[in-house]
């Protein structure tokens, strides 16, 4: 069965490829859409505000906010710089980020204003590597999963394999669609315990060797790497499930009203003193943040030591239910 995570690439993909291979512009609606009006919401319905991603302050930077700004990509909470090619641009800002930790942080098109001819896409996206639903502990194993989870239609057309980008390892990973004449190149790599991951999607290879050099010039910071990538120095150490019973010392329990059911992933970053100083919320509902909220900040831990000296940490924890994980890979190869 395939993860949310591989489903979701696969999916976007042949969903552009469709719109691609059809004659002319759609009216209304995807990527390449001539028609910027959204389509008018129905007559006599309530809208209510669903769960959605939240922070405890608007200071420190969370995963999802990232923006294009004066035609370059930055993302302060990973540390990341990108400037796009000449005549490129983001048309549309991605969704909320998934229970399971998936981000699209950016969806990078030709500007409508493009004198060239071939058509393509780059999507950047984030999988926060605490709360994925395939047993993959770094953005290596992860990028496996999806090779061994690819549907028969598709073709490996490079499997993983190690490369260097912008002076930092990553994973690449090629694959086409021979039906929809299609080819998705995928370069991930690993920062606070995320993948990063740069998917470029054309029927023109050349136009995406000519991407990748684009790619290859961005910034990144230090920690970078298909199996590293898991915080420290200006940043947290990241650690997955700190918040076990052994290094909570304090507990106080949310209270929840009708809610209780859905799936409630949160980030948080514990001080050097084993205060909880800073929550994010990647899916939860306003009453939800609140109850979570007002547990957590009364909750203390067990200071972290890194070579005797204490450190501060970021960890995740979920509440309410929890998706059911993913099946193992069959294998989890790579060329190196």
């Amino acid at each position: 069965m395939h993860s949310r995570f591989s489903r979701s690439l696969v999916l976007l993909g042949f969903s552009i490829s469709l719109l691609a291979r059809a004659q002319g512009n759609p009216q209304s609606g995807g990527d390449f859409s001539n028609n910027p009006q959204p389509n008018a919401l129905p007559l006599d319905v309530i809208l209510v505000k669903g769960a959605w991603s939240s922070a405890s302050d608007s200071v420190t930077p969370v995963p999802e906010g990232g923006r294009v700004a004066n035609n370059v990509f930055s993302n302060q909470y990973f540390g990341l710089t990108y400037a796009l090619s000449p005549d490129w641009t983001e048309k549309y800002s991605g969704p909320p980020p998934s229970d399971n930790g998936y981000y699209v942080l950016a969806q990078i098109r030709p500007a409508e204003t493009s004198k060239g001819r071939s058509r393509g896409s780059i999507l950047i996206a984030a999988q926060d590597l605490f709360f994925t639903l395939t047993p993959a502990a770094t953005a290596l194993e992860l990028i496996n999963y999806h090779k061994e989870s690819l549907d028969a239609d598709y073709k490996v057309e490079q499997p993983p394999t190690l490369v260097r980008v912008a002076n930092h390892s990553f994973v690449r990973f090629d694959y086409g669609s021979p039906v929809a004449d299609l080819h998705w190149h995928v370069l991930a790599t690993q920062i606070r315990c995320h993948m990063i991951q740069f998917v470029l999607t054309s029927r023109d290879t050349k136009l995406v060797e000519s991407l990748i050099d684009e790619v290859s010039k961005m910034t990144l910071p230090a920690e970078a790497g298909p199996i590293s990538g898991r915080g420290g120095g200006a940043v947290p150490v990241c650690i997955k499930d700190y918040a076990r019973d052994e290094n909570v010392l304090e507990r106080v329990d949310p209270v929840f009203g009708e809610r209780k059911f859905n799936a409630v992933p949160v980030r948080m970053i514990i001080d050097k003193q084993g205060k909880v100083k800073h929550i994010h919320f990647l899916s939860a509902f306003p009453d939800q943040v609140k109850a979570i909220t007002d547990a957590l900040f009364q909750w203390r831990f067990r200071p972290c030591l890194r070579d005797g000296k204490p450190v501060e940490v970021e960890t995740g924890i979920m509440f309410g239910l929890a998706p059911r994980p993913a099946a193992p890979p069959p294998s989890q190869a790579v060329n190196e």
